[in-house]
């Protein structure tokens, strides 16, 4: 909040005298002090990012920018606390569930076709799901940069020893029986885990629930604002995870850093993580000191009905009062438009493009693993619309947890959830 508040204040002081018009930009994903701004070189989300923030900052004519990094478990109570004391970046991250929350008590800026093209932004360029991502009631409220999705990481040097590889390719369960077989198949060949995940701190445990009830037809809640958790797919979807957690195939009390490094470390044959990761585990396997020597990134697979897994996107968004100083919108769009330019950069994440002319290039054809998870953007869900849905996420993490970190009955834990998210959706 200090930072917020100095750079506003020091942009009003300033703003006459300066020739460059002064840019804050509010981010997460996490710090990187050397990332330069060569985008075609950075690694890893943090430094791809900054390394684009960078570039920009140093080849738009007349625009400086103040990158302002928070870390991602705090990211949207520093925002909300600097919206409400009147000290909001000029530019921001958000995810597209958040969309309804902000633009629905007025946060953001209403970006209109002509300010966008103005800019040399041609949303005609946008995927569907792109052009989704950021719309709400009719309305632009920013430019999308990603479609991240959860996908699972395979080390395929387990799945061979455990039999589990044909033709180059893992071989990965079509069922909840299938995924029981082929973990305990691989439990006796390598003394391993077969699936890791973080299950005990970020709600990575909630999108796999959230992914194995859309496989079954069924959503958390419906379009009308009705909570339906409390049913038979939500049962099963929960169950299927246990089991492995019932004959000590997965370990449930992992969390983030821990379950990723399990992975790496080659104690775990799947790793169930997002897109964002790609990148980062393509280069920790070509290490020597590294568990994970050959690598696979797959599509998540389909164990019930229809395939489904659990997708987002993130979006860069220009607070409403911004758009109030002319100069400073047209900077602020500029920034939008110089992002929107290096989605091929961005992609090199793993997260899928949002442009329809970059998702169609060699260079974009050309990343690493690609081809393997290929089928992801057509299985993406997403929950409808919530204005609450970060407490609806925070209710399904905290009983999930409870089942099977305290061992929590299936069903109560699904009904109370159930009672707790119809309460947020009728506010």
């Amino acid at each position: 909040m200090k930072h917020l508040l100095t750079g506003t204040l020091l942009a009003c002081a300033c703003a006459s005298a300066a020739t460059a018009q002064d840019i804050t930009l509010g981010r997460f994903f996490g710090a990187c002090e050397d990332a330069g701004n060569d985008t075609k070189a950075s690694v890893g989300e943090a430094c791809i990012i900054q390394s684009i923030i960078n570039a920009a900052d140093a080849e738009i004519e007349g625009v400086s920018i103040e990158t302002l990094p928070t870390d991602w478990g705090n990211y949207y109570d520093q925002i909300k606390a600097a919206y409400a004391g009147g000290t909001p970046p000029d530019v921001h991250v958000m995810h597209r569930h958040r969309v309804p929350e902000f633009a629905g008590f007025g946060a953001l800026a209403a970006l209109t076709e002509d300010d966008l093209s103005g800019a040399g932004i041609d949303p005609a360029d946008w995927t569907d799901s792109a052009r989704d991502a950021v719309t709400y009631n009719g309305e632009i409220y920013g430019i999308p940069m990603d479609l991240h999705a959860n996908l699972w990481h395979v080390n395929m040097d387990l799945m061979a020893e455990a039999g589990l590889v044909e033709n180059g390719e893992p071989v990965l369960p079509s069922s909840p029986e299938e995924l029981l077989e082929h973990a305990r198949q691989l439990k006796e060949a390598t003394g391993q885990n077969y699936l890791a995940a973080d299950f005990a701190q970020f709600p990575i445990g909630v999108r796999l629930v959230l992914a194995l009830m859309w496989q079954q037809g069924e959503n958390i809640f419906s379009e009308d604002g009705t909570a339906t958790i409390d049913n038979d797919a939500a049962q099963a979807a929960v169950e299927t995870i246990t089991q492995l957690f019932a004959e000590d195939l997965s370990n449930p009390q992992l969390n983030y850093a821990d379950s990723q490094q399990s992975f790496l470390n080659g104690e775990a044959a799947v790793l169930v993580n997002g897109t964002w990761v790609v990148d980062f585990y393509t280069a920790e396997a070509a290490k020597e000191e590294t568990g994970l020597d050959n690598y696979y990134a797959a599509d998540f697979p389909t164990l019930f009905g229809e395939g489904a897994t659990w997708a987002d996107s993130h979006i860069w968004v220009i607070p409403s009062p911004v758009k109030q100083d002319a100069e400073k919108y047209s900077a602020a769009l500029k920034v939008l438009a110089f992002i929107n330019e290096h989605n091929v950069d961005w992609a090199r994440t793993g997260h899928m493009a949002v442009r329809n002319s970059v998702l169609e290039s060699d260079e974009y054809a050309a990343l690493p693993h690609r081809t393997e998870y290929a089928g992801t953007a057509e299985i993406a869900r997403d929950t409808p619309p919530a204005e609450n849905y970060g407490a609806i996420q925070d209710v399904l993490n905290r009983e999930l947890q409870a089942i099977w970190l305290t061992d929590k009955p299936v069903g109560d834990a699904l009904a109370d959830a159930n009672i707790e998210v119809q309460d947020l959706l009728d506010r």
